[in-house]
């Protein structure tokens, strides 16, 4: 099979999973949401840096080097699988002792036994990381399908009966422990590959050169990437951490539904094309622009219906989170694309480059968060939009360089998109005032304002003849050729 088959089928089932496993996730929080209050959301948002950075010290960014590596053998494998549950233990044993501390820094006593039962599932997922990083490598996505959606199910259903049963903020903690040890459960049973004790120390010291710098660069942007829930968390009550974890997700919905299909592809695609700049250059190009096509007119439309879309699916108890995820809306835009930019940076090997920019963007960050914080949290957030903006600029420039494809470039190749995205939103405000002063249901001014948004998009898109929907156009028809031939 050719590489862009692979790549094009690997996007097919990378969509069907998180299509699916986004919706299943959307549709219980929506429940879990109904059922629980949003001070008990909270306590779980304010262990999520904890759980970020457990994340990123048991990955030490040995996955990427795995993957980046041509010839990994079963000694690659191995070494970096024992690795990794070695320091997942030695991380929940820091968190299992200093729980009491992290309680007390939020002054919520309940945070001990929380931290100490949710942390489990860092142990639980070293068991996993390397099945999951080879079918990756693969491009082996359909096989991540059949595991993920069926282990989503479990923890979500857990949840669901846990909430109906009154356990409150324990319904989210075993949902989540329950998820982790069905997915690893099903991928040591489908994965051919067994761990074997061929440990080597040099193997070790190879994929730490390249990922211990992804490690620092990693723990500093979620250091930085949570430090709004941390400081909500300190001098505002867990409430408040609610509305604005609760608006993030929401926010995080269409991005990760639209751009995690192309990031889990894009790696491994541009790993294997690392040295033809040329050809890395257009499958950037193109990744860009489609991921630009489908995330600003979403996170748009959703911006101007937000307070219709948050009273319909999470009732009026969530509708001080509004204002938060419309700010939230705009930075999820450029998001996608500074992720390409680094994956740029990564499969060129120069993780030293990635992590000197993420010391440059944090101590940038670090000032712009000291100046936005006199004005609360509306400060915060959108000095927040103006650290994506510029952490953009400073990717696209880096990255640009090595495949000649410069930031102003790439403004130009997706600012088409964006006004067009603009101004369909504006006609869903005007429409949207129209029916809320018919005092239309929330439903109704939902389901008009996205066809209406919808249509006025393409239609634009395809008169301004927009490559990315030509591209989406030629997927589609391609697709039912091939299922019409098949038949």
């Amino acid at each position: 099979m050719s590489l862009k088959k692979q790549a094009l089928k690997g996007m097919l089932w990378t969509f069907i999973q998180q299509m699916s496993s986004q919706s299943i996730s959307f549709v219980v929080s929506i429940i879990l949401a109904r059922l629980l209050l949003p001070e008990e959301f909270g306590l779980i948002a304010l262990l999520g840096i904890f759980i970020a950075l457990g994340d990123v010290l048991i990955n030490s960014g040995l996955t990427q080097s795995l993957i980046r590596t041509d010839n990994a053998d079963n000694a690659d494998y191995s070494t970096i699988f024992y690795f990794n549950i070695l320091i997942s233990t030695i991380i929940y044993l820091l968190l299992f002792f200093t729980a009491p501390l992290i309680a007390t820094f939020y002054n919520q006593p309940l945070l001990v036994d929380i931290t100490r039962v949710y942390c489990l599932i860092f142990i639980i997922n070293a068991f996993s990381i390397i099945q999951n990083t080879r079918l990756a490598k693969e491009l082996d996505f359909k096989k991540q399908t059949i595991i993920t959606i069926p282990s989503l199910l479990i923890g979500s259903t857990i949840g669901i009966v846990m909430a109906l049963n009154g356990f409150g903020v324990w319904s989210l903690v075993w949902s989540a422990i329950s998820r982790s040890l069905a997915l690893t459960i099903q991928f040591w049973w489908w994965s051919p590959w067994i761990p074997t004790f061929n440990i080597k120390m040099d193997k070790i010291k190879y994929h730490l050169n390249f990922g211990y710098k992804l490690t620092i660069a990693g723990i500093i942007d979620t250091l930085f990437k949570d430090i709004y829930t941390i400081i909500i968390g300190k001098f505002f009550d867990p409430m408040q951490v609610g509305f604005y974890n609760r608006a993030n997700t929401l926010r995080q919905f269409p991005v990760k539904n639209f751009t995690a299909v192309l990031n889990a592809v894009s790696f491994p695609l541009f790993s294997k094309i690392q040295h033809d700049d040329i050809q890395l250059k257009n499958a950037y190009k193109k990744i860009m622009q489609m991921s630009i096509f489908l995330v600003a007119p979403t996170l748009l439309f959703m911006a101007v219906l937000a307070e219709p879309l948050f009273r319909f699916l999470l009732t009026d108890k969530w509708l001080p989170a509004v204002p938060y995820f419309q700010v939230l809306c705009f930075i999820g835009i450029l998001q996608p694309i500074s992720s390409y930019n680094l994956n740029i940076l990564n499969v060129k090997g120069r993780s030293d480059l990635f992590l000197k920019l993420e010391f440059i963007k944090k101590t940038f960050a670090i000032f712009i968060i000291i100046f936005s914080f006199q004005w609360g949290i509306y400060g915060l957030l959108f000095g927040h939009v103006f650290l994506s903006f510029t952490g953009f600029l400073l990717n696209s420039y880096y990255s640009g360089n090595f495949i000649n494809y410069k930031t102003i470039e790439q403004l130009k190749d997706i600012t088409p998109t964006i006004f067009l995205a603009c101004f369909a939103s504006v006609i869903i405000f005007l429409v949207d005032n129209l029916l809320e002063s018919l005092h239309n249901t929330d439903f109704i001014r939902i389901l008009v304002g996205c066809i209406v948004g919808s249509f006025i998009f393409l239609l634009l898109s395809n008169l301004f003849k927009l490559s990315s929907l030509k591209e989406l156009k030629i997927i589609i028809i391609n697709r039912k050729i091939r299922d019409t031939t098949h038949e």
